[in-house]
């Protein structure tokens, strides 16, 4: 039985393997986005202004998205008091409990262009620390405060994370209507990872204008889901790493494949799904088992879609 290597490479965006079945050439490829959306777009809020809880994250959970929180310990436990009121723990772990991102943007906010590495290090510890002992997940990303960053700072807070949030466009008093599109169109045309930064929603620091923009425009990419993958920065950052480290392992089988996933990554770190795509001559019916389990597959013409588990071993493909 022949046997053949898949090695995902980042530079080439994916590699793929062709393999005959059946007299038939299949090309397997990880898609670049999960379930092969076009493209990705995470919503990130800096600075855990109360608003976020009680306006963004509805808005967010109304049409089904996930956000990103970045939070600095230090105003989180003035709540209230602080002079822009923020979100509470109690209310951060709601929002992580409904499946948000809650992490660090350091502990207090101060820019690192005026501390030594070792003081950063300690903002980036001691935020860790609260976050996890409030809410209890352990943050696995990562917000420059004021965006400043070095090479030596993004080594340093790139330890033990699937990622930092090192670009970014701003969403908030400048969006308009036709900002928007552009965004969303150089973001399909191009396939590409937008991250999305908005402070204030209707008070603080680049507060819209009219909110009301930002809600049209994620009713403007719900009516997109085919195309946009909405999620948290931490899942889009590791889905990215995941698919340019995996390596597949292809045979082929009597009535399909045979497909060995191999994965170096952390897998505490590292837990995202990966979305296979199986591409050749069109099928009528599919079955996919990942070991012992079943997964769900979907036939879009010539093109099987699965996701998958990076670790979790064999999987049989049986195409019909």
């Amino acid at each position: 039985m022949k046997t053949l290597f898949v090695f995902v490479l980042s530079s080439f965006f994916y590699a793929f393997c062709i393999c005959s079945v059946s007299a038939a050439d299949w090309k397997v490829c990880i898609a670049k986005y999960k379930q092969d959306k076009v493209c990705a777009i995470s919503y990130t809020f800096d600075d855990g202004l109360a608003e976020h809880s009680t306006v963004a994250a509805p808005e967010l959970e109304k049409r089904g998205f996930k956000g990103t929180f970045w939070v600095c310990g230090y105003y989180t436990e003035q709540g209230a008091s602080s002079k822009l009121p923020r979100m509470t723990w109690k209310e951060l772990k709601e929002m992580a409990k409904k499946g948000h991102e809650v992490s660090n943007h350091s502990w207090s906010h101060k820019n690192a262009k005026r501390l030594t590495l070792e003081q950063v290090k300690t903002e980036i510890e001691r935020n860790d620390s609260a976050i996890f002992a409030n809410i209890g997940i352990m943050p696995v990303t990562y917000c420059y405060p004021y965006n400043y960053k070095t090479d030596e700072i993004v080594e340093l807070a790139s330890k033990n994370r699937v990622g930092t949030r090192t670009k970014q466009i701003s969403i908030g008093g400048k969006s308009t209507p036709q900002r928007f599109a552009k965004w969303l169109n150089d973001l399909m045309a191009k396939g590409e990872w937008g991250i999305g930064m908005t402070h204030g929603i209707n008070h603080g620091y680049d507060a819209f204008k009219d909110s009301s923009l930002f809600w049209e425009h994620l009713d403007k990419v719900k009516s997109l889901e085919d195309k946009i993958w909405v999620g948290t920065f931490r899942e889009v950052a590791a889905y990215t790493k995941e698919r340019e480290n995996i390596q597949l392992k292809i045979s082929n089988h009597k009535d399909g494949l045979t497909i060995i996933p191999q994965m170096t990554l952390n897998k505490k770190l590292f837990t995202e799904p990966l979305t296979m795509i199986v591409e050749g001559e069109a099928v009528e019916a599919v079955s996919v088992k990942q070991g012992r389990k079943k997964l769900e597959a979907r036939i879009h013409g010539d093109k099987v879609i699965f996701d998958f588990n990076p670790y979790g071993g064999k999987i049989k493909v049986t195409l019909k």
